[in-house]
């Protein structure tokens, strides 16, 4: 039997380097049958009804996950995605993968199954570590990355007075 599987719903390089139930194999053989999704590059205001009225023209949601930031419990730009079935979750891949919402272009990805505690940002200041690093203005993802913040923050201080 061959496989009909595209491109857009191959899996693709990345791996989550905090599997930890088992082997490079068993995560791979996971993302083969998963029915949940990663979906990154979110608005921090993107709401959990705009992605189920998204998401559910592919098909029957099992259930929304937010990624929030681990300190102030805020959405940080991430959620998971989990249908019934794997069909929808490959429609998905094919269809919604790259398209806009909230003014963003986002990305999804087949995740090995979500588990309690993946649901936090990984980041030093609670949010997604690729947040950190940014050095471009995004609105949609709470301003300046949190290390030009940081760097900002104290002259702005110096200059205003702590204001």
């Amino acid at each position: 039997m061959t496989s009909t599987t595209t491109p857009s719903v191959d899996l693709s390089s990345y791996r989550d380097q905090h599997f930890k139930q088992g082997s490079r194999a068993e995560q791979d053989r996971l993302l083969r049958n998963s029915t949940t999704l990663y979906v990154g590059n979110l608005s921090f205001y993107t709401t959990e009804e705009q992605i189920y009225e998204l998401f559910s023209k592919c098909g029957d949601i099992r259930r929304i996950i937010m990624g929030l930031d681990k300190y102030k419990k805020t959405p940080c730009g991430f959620c998971f995605v989990e249908y019934y079935l794997r069909s929808d979750a490959e429609n998905c891949m094919r269809y919604i993968n790259g398209t806009r919402l909230d003014d963003r272009i986002i990305r999804t990805d087949w995740d090995a199954g979500f588990i309690e505690g993946r649901q936090y940002g990984r980041g030093k200041t609670g949010g997604q570590v690729r947040d950190e690093y940014r050095s471009d203005f995004d609105s949609g993802r709470g301003g300046y990355g949190k290390i030009i913040q940081q760097k900002v923050t104290p002259i702005s201080e110096g200059i205003f007075g702590g204001r």
